[in-house]
C-alpha cells in the first residue's frame, strides 16, 4: 500500500508541474543561443557555449544557486534493497526551458532550470526490483520534427524514447516490447550490452554504439562479439542500418585479419561519444581496441576498423572514410576521446576539421568531408615485441603536427627526483622492468627476471572521455589529460579453458609506486591549450595540487603537480571551466576509503582528486577563479541562459557525499 500511496503522489506532482511546463512552452520561452542539446553542448561535441554573462570581470561572484539530489530517493523507498554507485556520469540538457538528465539509477528526470525541482522522473519499464536498477549514463538525445518531440535514451541494454512533457515511453517505438528496443547483438549476449554514453540523433535516426565486455580486461579467450554501430528510426525503433565493425568477407579491411581471425575476433566498441556534422549528413565514430588488447598474436595483421576513426553516412551507414591510429592495438589505445567537429584556417584556408584525440597523447585533425589529415600523419617505424607468437605493426601514424599533449614513453630521465632518495628509489624499482618510448610493447614476464613493459600514456589513457574542448572563435582545442604509467607483462596462458596462447600477466597493469608517489615525474594531470589554426601548443598547467602534501614533498618549495584524474572541461566565449575529478570514478581505494586505479601502497591517496571546479583564462592557462564544491565533478559541466540569467550545472560526488547536480549562477 505505501508503494502504491507514494507512486499515486509522485504521479499527482509530475501532472501538475508538467501543466507548468507545458504553459511555459506554449508561451513561446526559449533559450536561444544558450541552449544544450546533446552531451557534448551539439552534435559537433565541441563543448562549447557562446554565453558571455559569467566572465572575468564578474567571476569572483560566482556561487551556488541550487543543488539537486540525483539519487531518486522516492524511487529507493518503493524497492527495498535498490543500491546504486557513486559514480554520477550525467551532462542534463536544456530543451525547451527545461532540464533533462538521467540519474544515478539512468532514469530520466526533467527538473526546472531555475530552482532544480522535479518535473517529472522516468518510471522503471516494469515494477521490478531488476526493471529499477541500474547505472548512470552521460546523457541522452533530443529528437524533433515540428510539434513532435522524443528524448532518446539507452538504459542498460534498451534504446527508450520518451516524451519530454511527461516521461513517459511512445507505444509505437518498439516492435516486441512497445516503448523500447533490445539493444542486444545476440541471445547469447543479451545481459552484456552497456553503453553509458548518449545516443546521437541526426535526421530521423538515433546512432548507437556501445560495448560488451571490453577488450582490455586481460581474458584468456580469444572469441567475442564485434561491437557493431547501428542506426535507428527514432519514430519505430526499426533498426535501419549496422556497420560491421569487425569486416565481413568482401568488406573493405578484412584481409587486414590474418588467419581467418575476423571470424572469430570482436570488441572494438564506441563506448564513449559521437558526434556528427548535420549538414554532410556525416556521423564521426571513435573506435576501441580489439580482443585481447594487450597481446595479439591470435590477430595477425592491422586489425580494421580496431583504433579507428568512421565516418559514416547517417543515412544508410555506409563508411565514408577512416582512418586508422593504431596499427595492430597491444596497448589499449582507445578512440576513447569525441570526435571534436570545428572549423579551422591553416595557412589562410578554411576547413571543416575533425579533431580526435586517442589516449596516446595525438589529437589527429582532418578534413571531415574526406578525411584527408590536415598536417602530414607521417607512418613511423616502432620498437617489435619479443614475445612469442607476437606479430607487431612495423610502423605506427605519427602526427606531425600538433605536439603531444601529455608525455609519451619512459626513459630513465622521466623518473621522479624530488630528491636523492627518491631518485634512488625509482632507479631500484624499475630495475626489472623494459622502458622505451612510446609503442614499445609488452613484454614477457619472468619470474625473478623481466616484470613487463612500463608505459605512458597507460591502458587509461592520457585522453579519455573527458579530453578536449573546442573554441570556435579562437581555433583553440582544450586537452584535459592524466599522467600515469602502467606495466604491461605477457605471460603464457595456464587455464584449461584458455583459447589464447599469452596473456596479461598476473599483476598487470599495474605500475609499481614508490610510497605512494608515482614513478615519473609531474605534472600527473594538465589542462593544455593547443592552436588549431597552426597546430602549436600554445600553454599547458598543471590542474590541481596533487601530491604536494605528500609527507615526503610537504616541506618541498614544489609548484602544483596535477591531479591523474578524469575532469571535462567547458569552453564559453570568456573562459575555460575545469574541475578536479571524484574518488567516485574509479575503483576503491585498499585500505585508504577513497578510489583509484592503482595498486595497493598503503598510503592517502587523495591527492589523486579534488573537490574545486576552476575558470582559467583561455589564452593563457592562469587560474582566474576557484569554488568547493565539497565533491568532486564526476559528469561534464554544461551552461545556459534562462530568464537572461546564465548557469553552469555539472554533476559531483565522493564516496563520502551523496550524488548531485550543482548549480551556479552570479550571486547579486
Amino acid at each position: 500500500m505505501l508503494k502504491r500511496k507514494n507512486q499515486f503522489i509522485r504521479k499527482l506532482s509530475i501532472l501538475l508541474l508538467s501543466i507548468g511546463l507545458i504553459i511555459r512552452i506554449a508561451e513561446g520561452q526559449t533559450i536561444g543561443e544558450g541552449a544544450w542539446h546533446y552531451f557534448g553542448g551539439d552534435n559537433r561535441f565541441n563543448r562549447y557555449s557562446p554565453l558571455n554573462q559569467i566572465n572575468a570581470n564578474n567571476i569572483g561572484r560566482l556561487s551556488i544557486v541550487w543543488r539537486r539530489d540525483a539519487t531518486a530517493a522516492s524511487l529507493r523507498d518503493d524497492y527495498d534493497g535498490l543500491g546504486f554507485t557513486k559514480n554520477l556520469r550525467s551532462t542534463p540538457l536544456l530543451i525547451n526551458g527545461v532540464l533533462y538528465a538521467p540519474n544515478i539509477f539512468g532514469l530520466v528526470e526533467a527538473f526546472d532550470p531555475a530552482s532544480g525541482e522535479a518535473l517529472w522522473t522516468q518510471e522503471p519499464y516494469e515494477q521490478t526490483l531488476l526493471e529499477a536498477a541500474g547505472i548512470s549514463s552521460r546523457g541522452i538525445a533530443h529528437w524533433e520534427q515540428g510539434i513532435d518531440q522524443r528524448l532518446m535514451v539507452v538504459r542498460g541494454s534498451y534504446l527508450y524514447a520518451l516524451n519530454p512533457q511527461t516521461g513517459e515511453t511512445f507505444p509505437d517505438f518498439g516492435r516486441e516490447e512497445p516503448g523500447r528496443v533490445n539493444l542486444a547483438y545476440s541471445a547469447e549476449n543479451a545481459n552484456n550490452f552497456a553503453l553509458t554514453t548518449s545516443p546521437l540523433v541526426i535526421g530521423n535516426i538515433a546512432v548507437i554504439g556501445g560495448f560488451l565486455n571490453g577488450a582490455g580486461d586481460g581474458g584468456n579467450r580469444k572469441e567475442a562479439a564485434p561491437e557493431n554501430i547501428r542506426g535507428f528510426d527514432v519514430r519505430t525503433g526499426e533498426l535501419r542500418w549496422e556497420f560491421n565493425v569487425v569486416p565481413r568477407p568482401g568488406e573493405v579491411g578484412y584481409e587486414t585479419w590474418g588467419d581467418g581471425s575476423a571470424e572469430w575476433s570482436g570488441d572494438i566498441g564506441s563506448w564513449c561519444c559521437l558526434s556528427a556534422d548535420n549538414e554532410l549528413g556525416i556521423v564521426y565514430v571513435p573506435l576501441g581496441a580489439p580482443t585481447s588488447a594487450y597481446y595479439g598474436g591470435h590477430r595477425p595483421g592491422d586489425n580494421l576498423f580496431a583504433n579507428s576513426l568512421l565516418a559514416l553516412d547517417a543515412e544508410t551507414g555506409e563508411r565514408v572514410w577512416h582512418f586508422q591510429m593504431i596499427h595492430h592495438d597491444l596497448w589499449e589505445y582507445d578512440n576513447s576521446s569525441p570526435p571534436i567537429l570545428g572549423d579551422i584556417t591553416v595557412n589562410g584556408r578554411t576547413i571543416k576539421a575533425v579533431m580526435q584525440a586517442n589516449k596516446n597523447g595525438f589529437v589527429y585533425v582532418f578534413d571531415r568531408t574526406n578525411g584527408e589529415p590536415v598536417w602530414p600523419i607521417i607512418e613511423t617505424p616502432v620498437p617489435q615485441s619479443i614475445v612469442e607468437g607476437e606479430a607487431t605493426s612495423a610502423t605506427q601514424p605519427i602526427p606531425s603536427k600538433p605536439p603531444a599533449f601529455d608525455r609519451q614513453g619512459i626513459t630513465l630521465d622521466d623518473l621522479i627526483d624530488f630528491t636523492p632518495a627518491l631518485r634512488n628509489q625509482a632507479l631500484e624499482l624499475v630495475d626489472n622492468f623494459t622502458l622505451g618510448p612510446l609503442y614499445t610493447p609488452p613484454s614477457p614476464w619472468i619470474e625473478g627476471g623481466n616484470q613487463g613493459t612500463l608505459t605512458l600514456p597507460n591502458t587509461w589513457g592520457a585522453g579519455n572521455w573527458n579530453t578536449g574542448a573546442f573554441d570556435p572563435e579562437t581555433g583553440m582545442y582544450f586537452a584535459i589529460s592524466y599522467t600515469k604509467t602502467d606495466n604491461l607483462g605477457i605471460a603464457p596462458t595456464t587455464s584449461d579453458s584458455a583459447t589464447m596462447t599469452h596473456t596479461i600477466a598476473q599483476g598487470s597493469p599495474n605500475a609499481p609506486a614508490i610510497q605512494g608517489l608515482p614513478l615519473v615525474k609531474p605534472p600527473y594531470g594538465r589542462v593544455t591549450a593547443l592552436n588549431m589554426n597552426t597546430g602549436e601548443l600554445e600553454w599547458s598547467v598543471a590542474n590541481g595540487d596533487g601530491p604536494r602534501d605528500h609527507p615526503l614533498l610537504r616541506d618541498l618549495d614544489l609548484p602544483p603537480l596535477g591531479i591523474p584524474n578524469r575532469p571535462a572541461p567547458l569552453v564559453t566565449k570568456s573562459l575555460l571551466f575545469v574541475g578536479e575529478g571524484s574518488d567516485a570514478v574509479v575503483g576503491t581505494v585498499p585500505g585508504g576509503g577513497g578510489a583509484y586505479d592503482g595498486p595497493d601502497t598503503g598510503y592517502d591517496e587523495s591527492w589523486r582528486w579534488g573537490t574545486l571546479f576552476r575558470a582559467y583564462d583561455k589564452s593563457t592557462g592562469a587560474t582566474v577563479f576557484e569554488i568547493d564544491l565539497a565533491a568532486g565533478t564526476t559528469g561534464a559541466p554544461m551552461t545556459y541562459l534562462h530568464e537572461g540569467k546564465q548557469y553552469i550545472v555539472v554533476a559531483v560526488s565522493s564516496r563520502a557525499t551523496e550524488p548531485e547536480w550543482i548549480a551556479l549562477g552570479l550571486s547579486q
